[in-house]
């Protein structure tokens, strides 16, 4: 008789390999794969050394790498096709084995397992839709990620991978939560994930966890709730102190970038919590920017200036006056000047500003929250 053990436990401890089969019971394997896995290593690690090769060693490790799939998915055919038997004795006191039906436990296990590669588990529920549109989500963005970045040779794209954790994370969950209101007897409905943001748009609300997703890039989320303005000014800010940043080499300021990023999030995560709660006010992060129109315009002229002097007329005067050295003496002291300038700037303007103005702002910010 196999004693009633879980099989959870023992896809888990078979990441070292042989000590699932152990637990299982299936002690020859328990010895043999350990024996294959571990000597491959060994072998492919003497064989390095005595060989003065890094290629036989790394033989070594690809084929322990291989022993222990072969291991794992033995162990995961043991699990998937074991049936739960049950002893009894007949009225002669003889023993007779009576096989089980599956439990709910083992289709749990089955559909969480499969439920690794997103959409294999909803299509083991019977989600057929919903599950396709899990693997197309998963495998259609790393495709087209892959295929953008070896188009145009720009690593950046691969930034985006970071939202396939999300998504497979995402997806496991969901298959837990649909695998209980199964076994809870509910009737489970094959909706894809748009679906249920159309289904959100038509009753006139909008997806909370969606727009925690978007939330992810500064002033998406602000943007999906409506809050057009918040969002904008927070995407301007992360966008444009990227490129300024960037353009100028001012790695000094580099800390506002992950700065502006939390702040966007956490605001984001603030007003999906009070969605569906209270009014949501379009507030600016920086109010009183119509009023501040000649600042503004002043900047994006320096701005200009500098790429029609750093784009033009500099590489002019190096042609004809190459002694200068104009572009090493520029942007050698460019980038104090720059940081000088804005500090001291930053300083006056925090100096000359009346305590006044300081206190009708913060009035009639109250004054809005206790509308």
């Amino acid at each position: 008789m196999q004693p009633q053990k879980s099989k959870g436990f023992a896809f888990i401890l078979n990441i070292l390999p042989g000590l699932g089969h152990y637990y299982w019971g299936r002690k020859g394997r328990a010895l043999l794969y350990p024996l294959l896995f571990f000597g491959s290593l060994f072998g492919g690690f003497v064989l390095g050394i005595m060989s003065h090769s890094d290629a036989v060693f790394g033989l070594g490790i690809l084929g322990a790498f291989m022993i222990w799939g072969i291991s794992m998915l033995d162990l995961l055919v043991a699990l998937i096709r074991y049936t739960p038997v049950m002893i009894i004795h007949d009225e002669y006191g003889r023993p007779m084995e009576i096989r089980q039906e599956k439990s709910d436990e083992s289709e749990r296990f089955y559909t969480i397992l499969l439920s690794f590669i997103p959409g294999l588990g909803h299509f083991q529920l019977g989600l057929m839709q919903r599950g396709l549109s899990f693997l197309i989500a998963f495998f259609g963005l790393g495709t087209i990620l892959l295929f953008l970045t070896g188009l145009t040779h720009e690593s950046v794209f691969l930034l985006f991978l970071g939202m396939l954790p999300i998504i497979w994370l995402y997806c496991m969950f969901d298959v837990v939560q649909l695998v209980n209101r199964k076994q809870a007897g509910e009737l489970l409905i094959d909706r894809t994930l748009f679906d249920e943001l159309e289904s959100g748009r038509e009753s006139g609300r909008r997806s909370k966890v969606f727009a925690t997703l978007l939330s992810a890039f500064p002033g998406a989320g602000q943007m999906y709730l409506g809050l057009q303005k918040r969002g904008l000014q927070l995407m301007v800010l992360f966008l444009g102190s990227i490129y300024v940043l960037d353009v100028l080499k001012l790695s000094l300021f580099l800390f506002l970038i992950p700065l502006i990023w939390f702040y966007a999030f956490f605001d984001g995560l603030q007003q999906v919590s009070r969605y569906g709660r209270e009014p949501l006010r379009d507030r600016p992060i920086i109010s009183g920017l119509g009023n501040q129109q000649r600042w503004l315009g002043l900047g994006l002229i320096v701005l200009g200036i500098y790429f029609v002097f750093t784009s033009v007329v500099m590489p002019y005067i190096d042609t004809h006056f190459p002694h200068l050295q104009l572009d090493y003496r520029i942007r050698s002291y460019l980038k104090t000047a720059i940081i000088a300038v804005l500090l001291i700037g930053g300083g006056i303007k925090l100096m000359t500003g009346s305590k006044k103005d300081t206190l009708r702002g913060e009035r009639s910010y109250y004054d809005t929250d206790n509308e």
